[in-house]
């Protein structure tokens, strides 16, 4: 079961970290369009890559990565980077996902600058990512110690709530 898991779950994040590096490229394509069919074509073959196959990735590398977590019982301070990580590069899908809703738009262009942008920023982050997997460093994180403790972030939390019950 856990082989199977591992198998998906790498699956699904080489194609989720495939696509948020590759889809800036695409955008920068949108001043290059030459006429109303070109256009419409790039739109298509944008959506279908953010909707049809990104987005699923994305939910399939979470779930069997949430299914892993159960299986294998991880709970290292790699484990903790790594989340935080996965959660920078779930940050990045969404806001790829609004570039993808208005993109477009009438006049809208992607600028060169932001394409080189996204790419290395979304680039850096996959790199992270599987170098905390595969390195799984040694690290003392004894600042988030109570990010590691059972009931911990709702304390941490409860200390910055200014609307907490008394």
């Amino acid at each position: 079961m856990i082989a199977l898991a591992k198998f998906v779950h790498i699956a699904a994040i080489a194609i989720w970290a495939a696509g948020i590096v590759s889809l800036p490229g695409l955008y920068v394509q949108r001043a290059h369009a030459k006429d109303e069919d070109a256009l419409l074509r790039l739109q298509r073959l944008v959506r279908f890559a953010y909707i049809g196959i990104i987005s699923p990735a994305a939910f399939v590398a979470v779930l069997t990565g949430t299914m892993l977590i159960f299986l294998r019982q991880t709970f290292e301070p790699w484990f903790s980077v790594k989340l935080a990580l996965v959660g920078l590069l779930a940050i990045l899908h969404v806001l790829t996902g609004l570039v993808v809703i208005r993109l477009f738009r009438d006049g809208e262009i992607y600028p060169t600058w932001r394409f080189i942008t996204a790419t290395i920023l979304s680039g850096g982050v996959v790199i992270a990512i599987f170098f905390i997997v595969l390195a799984k460093p040694a690290m003392d994180l004894a600042l988030f110690d109570v990010l590691s403790e059972p009931g911990g972030l709702k304390r941490l939390y409860d200390e910055f709530n200014p609307l907490r019950k008394p």
